[in-house]
């Protein structure tokens, strides 16, 4: 192994994120038979696999899964804020991963521990956010001729991506996990949606009945956050760009208007896009007396906190992930989790059973880019439709759940252009 260091908060955590690594690992039936299959068949020998994901016990159990397969792995959290600090440590202790990671690390720390895993030289990536990828075009270049492919996690990483290939400055291959329907369909709506309000909830502990809560963007992980917040009896207001998304949100029963109208309205404002100054300062300033502001997008620039700052007369913790800041006016903001991704530094992000389809994908998008080495060009490429049929029929199977199957006869009929009325 080339990188045996490792940077974690404390070792004596180890004991407690064995428990909640085995805890996931018992929710996540596809990837544990991902995992016997790659112990068996060892894809990945000999290969070295940076990873920078959030360090929870979901992402523990997808490393252990590489690491069966061959992969000699290291692991560095895509968040300042989001580390398991008892799953960084069991990683280490009990399964030989070197980590570096640790929940509130500064960002100069953060960008250290990218460092590190980038000293691994790895021939494999998994990214979550596209800062591996993007660090290594910029100032890591020596280290390009030796990779064959990286992964992406998350729509933020996706944008960006999108935005090296519209440049012609991507130079190896990269497949965009969250393009496969069972990641976006299920983690960004269904895990979302839930973590997210957890998070809110936790940092709060507010009734979010009869409320008016605002969520900026209606992508899958905006359309999973309004479904819940409606669900807990808020009335919720989405704010759009996008015509076909905004005409979507009002035909499933959502007021939508411009954040600037909403702003004035709204008590929670939760902004979920993969892009900056969605919840500007001026739509800050706007807010009534005691608004609650939070973030789900992957960077802390969607709701500019930053930007509020020189309109702040004074700054008060009052619980874990919850700041109020008093303005000029007299007006009180509530900032949860500093701006950052609120679900995973609130809360605990995502249920496993749901990050089971998510980190499936990864897995195997792995293997496939590993199976295609030499033959993709420099472009952000899907896992095809198979595998993901694949991982439905995966996991269906293990909630039990039974489908029908086309008789040759209904085969037949779709396939033919003959038979008519």
């Amino acid at each position: 192994m080339i990188n045996v260091k490792y940077s974690v908060k404390d070792m004596n955590l180890a004991e407690q994120g064995k428990n909640n690594i085995e805890w996931a690992m018992k929710d996540m039936p596809v990837l544990e038979k991902i995992k016997e299959r790659f112990r068996r068949e060892k894809p990945f020998q000999g290969l070295r696999l940076s990873a920078c994901v959030h360090v929870t016990k979901e992402t523990a159990a997808l490393c252990i899964a590489m690491k069966e397969g061959g992969a000699d792995a290291v692991l560095a959290a895509s968040n300042p804020l989001s580390t398991q600090d008892d799953v960084a440590a069991a990683l280490i202790k009990y399964y030989d991963i070197p980590v570096f990671g640790i929940a509130g690390e500064t960002k100069e720390m953060y960008k250290a521990h990218v460092r590190e895993v980038l000293n691994h030289r790895p021939h494999l990536i998994i990214d979550d956010g596209c800062d591996l990828v993007a660090q290594i075009h910029q100032n890591y270049q020596d280290l390009i001729p030796n990779i064959i492919g990286s992964t992406e996690e998350t729509t933020t990483g996706i944008i960006r991506l999108e935005a090296m290939v519209k440049q012609g400055s991507l130079r190896f291959p990269t497949l965009g996990v969250n393009t496969s329907l069972t990641k976006h369909l299920y983690d960004n709506r269904y895990g979302t949606g839930q973590s997210t309000m957890d998070g809110i909830i936790r940092a709060t502990n507010i009734l979010i009945a009869g409320k008016t809560f605002v969520v900026g963007g209606y992508g899958w992980c905006g359309r999973g956050v309004a479904m819940r917040a409606r669900g807990l009896g808020a009335n919720v207001i989405v704010t759009e760009v996008e015509p076909l998304k905004a005409l979507e949100a009002v035909m499933d029963g959502f007021r939508v208007m411009k954040m600037e109208d909403a702003a004035k309205v709204g008590d929670i404002f939760l902004s979920v896009t993969g892009d900056k100054n969605v919840v500007d300062v001026h739509h800050l300033l706007e807010m009534k007396d005691g608004a609650f502001v939070a973030n789900a997008g992957h960077f802390d620039v969607e709701v500019n906190v930053n930007g509020l700052k020189k309109y702040v007369v004074n700054e008060k913790n009052i619980r874990p992930n919850l700041d109020e800041w008093t303005l000029q006016s007299g007006k009180k903001i509530y900032v949860l989790a500093q701006g950052r991704l609120v679900n995973l530094v609130a809360a605990e992000g995502h249920p496993a059973s749901v990050m089971d389809m998510s980190f499936a994908n990864q897995a195997l998008g792995i293997e496939f880019l590993l199976k295609n080495k030499g033959k993709l060009e420099n472009k952000l490429y899907n896992l095809p439709y198979e595998v993901d049929v694949e991982i439905a029929k995966l996991k269906l199977e293990s909630l039990g759940v039974q489908i029908d199957e086309l008789t040759d006869e209904q085969e037949e009929y779709l396939n033919s252009w003959t038979s008519g009325t």
